[in-house]
């Protein structure tokens, strides 16, 4: 179980959102574009140290990943092209933002450990991206291998979408919550090792549903 099953609630709360980018005739993929604009520019906050509006910049990078869906679906503009777009945009935000804190400087396990030495800190980054991929990596392998095609509001509707206790919602609400409070360091742990956990269960689960 995870955040994702909220999803279809909070699309609804930005309807109206969705209704003025097709009256100003913006596309899908131009939204999408958008989401990697902001999340660059919540990267370079990160990196300079501004972790507050660093996750401003990364909660519309993350909302403006929603209303592309749902600009699609109301103009009759889903593509196959559109999804996998949507998808790649999703892993590169993630990936230039924890590279970006990792670059930042910032202690994070050595915040714990200080006698660890500096590039302890970019390796618990390189565990927290790698956990992000692979919660990822993980679905189009099961669309490809087990034959999951189905498609309901524009996305393939496979074994996978309530699987996982922590996926990208999770992720992005961490890293807001992290650089609010001044805890950035906390997010990235958190996000290290829980990314990685949300993988192996979903390995037992499809071993469990396909061995």
């Amino acid at each position: 179980m995870n955040i994702t099953s909220l999803r279809p609630g909070v699309i609804r709360h930005l309807e109206p959102l969705a209704r003025l980018f097709i009256r100003l005739g913006v596309t899908p993929n131009q939204i999408s574009l958008l989401s990697l604009l902001f999340g660059i520019f919540c990267a370079i906050s990160y990196y300079r140290g501004y972790f507050l509006a660093g996750s401003l910049l990364l909660m519309v990078s993350a909302l403006l990943d929603l209303v592309d869906g749902s600009v699609a679906r109301k103009n009759d503009k889903e593509t196959r092209f559109g999804a996998v777009f949507d998808w790649i945009i999703d892993k590169y935000v993630d990936t230039i933002v924890l590279l970006a804190i990792g670059f930042s400087g910032i202690p994070i396990i050595t915040h714990l450990i200080p006698h660890l030495p500096p590039f302890a800190d970019f390796g618990v980054v390189a565990i927290a991206i790698t956990g992000s991929m692979m919660n990822t990596f993980i679905k189009p392998v099961v669309y490809a291998e087990a034959g999951y095609r189905e498609r309901v509001d524009g996305k393939i509707d496979d074994p996978l979408e309530g699987v996982g206790f922590f996926g990208r919602p999770e992720t992005v609400l961490t890293l807001g919550a992290g650089g609010a409070l001044g805890l950035i360091w906390v997010s990235v742990l958190i996000i290290a090792v829980c990314t990685n956990l949300s993988a192996i269960q979903r390995v037992c689960y499809l071993y469990r549903r396909f061995s």
